[in-house]
């Protein structure tokens, strides 16, 4: 499926709840949130009519999202409706990794292939001041289940706060050169308003800068080819050695809007059309009207039709009526 741009949309990431059990400053803040009641949410039946929809019209990838997925009471039975599904090539998650100790080998099991892990440093101490209500003992613990139960390759992902964990990119990368981890170093996006919205835009760090700073603690960094067009990441190697990768995601730097192949589904059964705009299509709406899989393809045809260009960022504008945790990255 191509969009009015040309670009092949073929991955669908789904949000799955829009809860989390860590409050990250740049995401979520600790007061006044409100989340979407589980009547509200898209049932498991109902992910996997959209999930089979979405293969019907050419889509191969799905991530699933959250908030925090793990906290979805039904995620093993999620992961093995779309791990099922003929055509469904790749089945992954984006997770903190807390609940994994007890969740990974049945996640395997169902169906899902691996897992990108959130966590923004090593230091113990700058973790809770950042990420607030998780402990690096819980992540590590299930980071390890990951690679135990087989959820590999495990991918990290950082997102680079100024004055929070800035300096500690140099321990990230180190940790990978070092454990052959693939690191990813996310630059902050403004979304929603408020709190998080205003962290994002005055502790931006550019991911040029966090790029010198690994250099010249490390050593040079070495350009990795791109096998995916449609990678967000720009992915590099130590020329010193090394097993790890040093991967950049850089949405307002440097966009990678011109590849980019992803529609997003909101927890509460929305097409959302690109992560930092505010455009969406229901579908959930025909789904329980007693719209069936033609329905549903149709309208994600269209959604995919209506994805813009790229977002304006440069312009003000972006996500206003969405959080971060709301639309799942």
């Amino acid at each position: 499926m191509r969009d009015s741009f040309g670009r092949t949309i073929d991955y669908l990431r789904i949000s799955v709840i829009d809860h989390c059990n860590l409050r990250c400053v740049y995401c979520m803040p600790l007061r006044g949130l409100s989340f979407i009641p589980s009547p509200e949410l898209l049932t498991a039946e109902e992910i996997e009519q959209v999930a089979r929809a979405a293969v019907a019209v050419g889509f191969r990838k799905f991530r699933l999202t959250g908030g925090e997925p793990t906290l979805r009471p039904d995620l093993v039975e999620i992961v093995g409706r779309i791990a099922s599904i003929p055509g469904a090539e790749d089945v992954a998650m984006t997770t903190n990794a807390i609940l994994l100790p007890r969740l990974a080998r049945p996640l395997k099991e169902a169906g899902l292939r691996r897992v990108n892990v959130h966590v923004d440093t090593l230091d113990p101490e700058r973790l809770k001041r950042l990420m607030r209500f998780g402990t690096l003992a819980e992540i590590e613990a299930g980071l390890a289940a990951a690679e135990k139960a087989g959820l590999t390759p495990v991918k990290i992902n950082v997102v680079v706060t100024r004055d929070y964990n800035d300096e500690d990119v140099v321990e990230m990368a180190r940790r990978a050169k070092e454990r052959g981890w693939h690191v990813r170093f996310i630059e902050l996006m403004p979304l929603g308003g408020g709190e998080a919205a205003h962290v994002a835009l005055s502790q931006f760090v550019p991911s040029q800068e966090s790029r010198r700073r690994i250099e010249e603690a490390l050593g040079p960094l070495t350009s990795l080819p791109r096998t995916n067009l449609a990678d967000e990441a720009r992915n590099f190697r130590f020329a010193e050695g090394g097993d790890g990768v040093v991967g950049f995601i850089s949405p307002v730097s440097e966009p990678y809007c011109g590849s980019c192949n992803r529609m997003r589904l909101t927890a509460d059964g929305k097409f959302h059309l690109c992560l930092l705009n505010d455009d969406e299509l229901d579908v959930k709406r025909a789904l329980r009207s007693g719209g069936g899989e033609t329905e549903v393809a149709a309208i994600l045809t269209r959604a995919v039709g209506l994805k813009p260009t790229g977002h304006r960022l440069e312009e003000g504008v972006s996500a206003e009526e969405r959080a971060m945790f709301q639309i799942g990255g």
